[in-house]
């Protein structure tokens, strides 16, 4: 019973598989190695760019930084949701990698940007303004920290805006694969078709070890994420065992196959959790996070059952009246199973 984050679920079967094999021989390092000319093929057949560059890194934040670095100058406004991971959860590093750009946080509902919020902004940017950060670069997160998800129109009139300005495109898409299997799309349709430049195709939070795809859809940028990247301590030197995981994660469709697991948990659990005297389901979960309330007593139990997940806001104690309402996160991974939901679902019930 485990809905802490999708980060701790375990790896795959199929890529642990993957990597004892990469572990035999010698393969040539820093990216050189063969599984890497795979992969690069793979992921430009899945997003029908034949052009687009694609680079591995180890975490979220290295994908998100170093993508956004390549098109943020120092003086660069990174327009983002205010509570997007790159504002709230990455420490600064957007920033640093950057050379001092500056986040800019916008408003909207579910966690999605506001096109109107975002014009506006830009109507305050524009020009030739010493005195203000010149805009830089939009990022919009797929799926988003709210459990949910953009649709092709609202990235198309986000990215609209932006291209009418010049402005680039970065998408975050740590659930990207949790976002695609819930819409009926392309990877290209979801991505360069409609205006995006860069992306950040995550694979840890969906059953990998550790890795992420950067892709540059536009390659005339990709010298200088190679540059970023080494410079910024984040070229691995046994590569291969990046590479052997990300092609493993996109042989057979495994990647469609553990997101389309962990966003039938979430459905699940939210069928669940709508049948707990005095809850409520706090968000419209469209791919494996959700945001529920419930009694004190409910959590109290959960949690002496065993159940791992984070109450909100964080911090929050099981101290207190029984029937007062808390709320909490819960966030389904591939290896949540039915039972784990059932188990939940029973132990606030009581």
């Amino acid at each position: 019973m485990y809905f802490a984050s999708d980060n701790s679920g375990p790896v795959a079967p199929q890529v642990m598989a993957a990597l004892n094999k990469a572990n035999e021989g010698y393969a040539m390092p820093y990216g050189s190695d063969e599984i890497m000319g795979r992969v690069r093929t793979q992921i430009r057949q899945i997003f029908e760019a034949p052009e687009a560059e694609v680079f591995l890194v180890a975490t979220g934040t290295a994908a998100n930084s170093l993508a956004l670095s390549t098109y943020a100058d120092p003086w660069s406004a990174i327009y983002c949701h205010e509570v997007s991971h790159i504002d709230n959860d990455e420490c600064g590093a957007p920033e640093f990698y950057s050379g001092g750009g500056k986040l800019v946080p916008l408003g909207g509902d579910n966690a999605k940007i506001g096109p109107g919020i975002f014009d506006d902004r830009l109507a305050k940017d524009l020009g030739k303004d010493v005195h203000r950060s010149q805009p830089g670069i939009l990022s919009i997160t797929q799926t988003n920290e709210m459990g949910s998800i953009y649709t092709l129109e609202e990235i198309r009139t986000l990215t609209g805006i932006a291209k009418k300005h010049g402005i680039p495109c970065h998408m975050d898409g740590a659930r990207f694969t949790n976002a695609f299997v819930s819409l009926s799309c392309t990877a290209a349709e979801m991505t360069w078709k409609s205006g995006i430049d860069i992306l950040s195709f995550g694979g840890t939070k969906n059953g990998l070890m550790g890795v992420e795809a950067v892709v540059l859809f536009d390659p005339a940028r990709a010298w200088e994420f190679e540059l970023r990247r080494k410079r910024g301590a984040h070229l691995f030197s046994k590569h291969r065992f990046l590479s052997a995981q990300m092609e493993a994660y996109l042989t057979d469709d495994l990647w469609l196959d553990l997101a389309g697991k962990a966003n039938a948990a979430c459905a699940r659990l939210e069928n669940g959790l709508g049948s707990v005297p005095n809850s409520e389901i706090l968000n419209t979960p469209e791919a494996n996070i959700i945001f529920a309330a419930w009694p004190r007593s409910g959590h109290k139990r959960a949690h002496e059952a065993g159940a791992k997940y984070y109450l909100l806001p964080f911090g929050t104690s099981l101290e207190g009246p029984d029937d007062e309402v808390l709320q909490a996160r819960l966030v389904c991974n591939w290896a949540t199973t039915d039972a784990d939901v059932d188990r939940f679902v029973a132990a606030i019930k009581g």
